[in-house]
């Protein structure tokens, strides 16, 4: 698709969205409509639009372009899979319900009520969702039998270009057609021979094979580092000619997450999230942990009194034990639980440390002396961990992530082995985790790490309330408590 007819498929997209709202707020009306008695044609057309809902209409209308835009709805999708684009959509179509929602509370529209809200989120995501699955589905066809196709140059024989070159061919759906491969001959250009491919040209030459051949994207997947003025020169080239110019970002060949293009007052970045990537989750993530722990903080009331009377009367000591503990990018904070051992315990460490019965720097015993009759109790229970929502509250901590280490564990992850489990602290430490539901202090600190570093890799708020429904039961077992 040339760059006029992207123009004219841009528009046409937008206008139809535009006009989908509109259908969709016209199907949301419906109920309110009905419950009023069926109106004749003449009627309607006497019905008065108040100045105020006109304006609110517009500013709907403006809206929900500005949020299409801004999650790149209206960008080449060639090589985009189908699903990351339907979410794109629903995300888009769930921020601008919750926008009308938000709208007519603080402007007393009485028309959109709830129901009204989510008969317009409904019928605006299933519509837009499957508009853009059946034009895909269309246009893949319409490559697959060689319509929209387009030609496109590797820069760059090297392992990474083979790779991509390969994962294009097997995907005959995106209307791609590799012309060949510019480089200058080295030893790994037979890589290339044994796949059926060739040079059309070296470095110094690509120039003038843009300007007599037919060519509508070049890759640029040479070494930044040994070729960048060269990657420049190329890049520039292309922008002359009006081609099309992709780079493969992964520059680095980092393992846990993809990297991604990002902007800042007009420069634009490669950004790599070696932890959780910043964004609308993070958002929902931050949201469930506060509502949560806040609700949760006034469930439990009455067990947290109780528990600091029993305390209190048991044993001397204040209620509870406030610790340094390393959280977000090693920051550090002071977590809150309830007091379960004796009040010299710090001091009597060095005494039993002899006893660890856990592999790694951190230290539990199964029958640790230090505890106090009442503290077994709340180990057991894991009741001693409820202050902990105050941390979540104040956010500190999660309800999800990895369990935050001592200052004395941190100090020694140096004789504990390699930084890849330093990873943990990428994301905000949580009261449970895959280590919690997975055996607790009966696992070994090398799977535990690994949990913690799967959790990150695999973070999604799925994943979350999995963990958050596995815990109930983990706790009332008592197993691996300690």
């Amino acid at each position: 698709m040339g760059p006029m007819k992207r123009r004219v498929w841009t528009t046409v997209t937008k206008v139809f969205d535009l006009v989908l709202l509109i259908i969709s707020f016209g199907v949301a009306t419906l109920p309110h409509l009905a419950a009023g008695g069926l109106v004749s044609f003449a009627q309607f057309l006497q019905i008065r639009i108040k100045l105020q809902n006109f304006v609110i209409f517009l500013a709907l209308l403006w809206l929900w372009h500005i949020i299409f835009g801004m999650l790149k709805l209206y960008g080449s999708k060639r090589l985009t899979r189908r699903r990351a684009e339907a979410f794109d959509v629903v995300k888009a179509t769930s921020l601008c319900a919750l926008t009308l929602l938000l709208g007519s509370y603080l402007l007393g529209f009485r028309m959109v009520t709830p129901k009204f809200v989510a008969i317009f989120w409904g019928f605006s995501t299933c519509a837009a969702v499957a508009t853009r699955v059946i034009v895909r589905t269309w246009l893949r066809r319409l490559r697959m039998h060689g319509r929209d196709s387009r030609n496109m140059l590797i820069v760059g024989s090297n392992q990474r270009a083979i790779e991509f070159t390969k994962m294009i061919q097997s995907n005959p759906e995106l209307g791609y057609r590799i012309i060949g491969f510019a480089d200058d001959a080295w030893a790994g250009s037979e890589e290339l021979r044994k796949h059926g491919w060739s040079l059309v040209c070296n470095l110094e030459e690509l120039g003038g094979f843009l300007r007599r051949s037919v060519v509508d994207e070049v890759v640029i997947a040479v070494p930044m580092r040994s070729f960048h003025d060269d990657a420049s020169e190329i890049a520039a080239m292309c922008e002359q000619q009006g081609i099309m110019v992709r780079v493969l970002s992964d520059l680095f060949n980092l393992k846990i997450r993809p990297p991604m293009a990002e902007e800042f007052e007009g420069s634009p970045l490669i950004t790599h999230y070696s932890g959780i990537e910043e964004g609308w989750p993070i958002v929902v993530k931050r949201i469930i942990d506060f509502t949560a722990s806040t609700l949760l903080l006034i469930a439990v009331a009455p067990v947290l009194l109780v528990t600091a009377i029993l305390i209190k009367l048991t044993s001397p000591g204040p209620v509870f034990f406030v610790q340094k503990r390393i959280g977000l990018n090693k920051r550090t904070f002071a977590i809150y639980k309830f007091r379960t051992m004796v009040l010299d315990a710090e001091q009597k460490l060095g005494e039993i440390e002899h006893l660890n019965e856990v592999s790694g720097p951190v230290f539990k015993i199964k029958n640790d002396p230090r505890l106090t009759p009442v503290g077994k109790f709340l180990r057991k229970t894991s009741i001693d961990e409820l202050p902990q929502l105050f941390n979540v509250l104040s956010g500190d901590m999660s309800l999800v992530g990895p369990r935050p280490l001592q200052l004395r564990d941190y100090e020694l992850f140096t004789e504990a082995g390699e930084d890849w489990q330093r990873c943990r602290f990428s994301v905000r430490p949580g009261i449970t985790c895959l280590w919690q539901v997975n055996g607790r202090s009966l696992l070994p600190f090398h799977k535990w790490m690994e949990l913690d570093l799967q959790y990150v890799r695999n973070w999604s708020l799925w994943l979350d309330l999995q963990i958050l429904a596995k815990t109930i039961p983990a706790v009332l077992r008592g197993s691996g408590a300690a």
